[in-house]
């Protein structure tokens, strides 16, 4: 599945109709995002059971505020509507792949169990 583009307006329901989704937040004028764009492109070939989005930052400043982007590219992790990663930086096909395993394998429960506790 090819990566989809996102909005402010589409940000909210993408994270809801889905159950993992990664979003590549970039720039046209950057050239780590762009050398990261093919490898996250592939990824996202290769993974068609998750959706791959992209943020233009300059488009959809307001959404790159929100999320706190300081930095790009960053890339982020959503599972169950929940953040479970977030990283300024392009990563190389096999790091995109560590952290892809690692997200698809997170026990949401689990996470959410020890956080419940953590707040007790």
């Amino acid at each position: 599945m090819a990566t989809i583009d996102i909005t402010e307006q589409s940000f909210a329901q993408t994270l809801e109709d889905n159950n993992i989704v990664f979003v590549d937040f970039w720039a046209a004028w950057c050239g780590p995002c762009r050398m990261f764009a093919p490898t996250y492109g592939a990824a996202a070939e290769r993974h068609p059971d998750i959706t791959f989005a992209k943020v233009d930052t300059e488009a959809e400043q307001a959404l790159a505020a929100a999320a706190n982007i300081t930095s790009i590219p960053t890339l982020m992790a959503f599972k169950d509507k929940t953040l479970v990663f977030s990283q300024p930086g392009a990563l190389n096909a096999t790091g995109l792949e560590e952290v892809i395993q690692a997200v698809k394998n997170l026990d949401m429960e689990k996470l959410r169990a020890e956080a419940g506790h953590q707040h007790a």
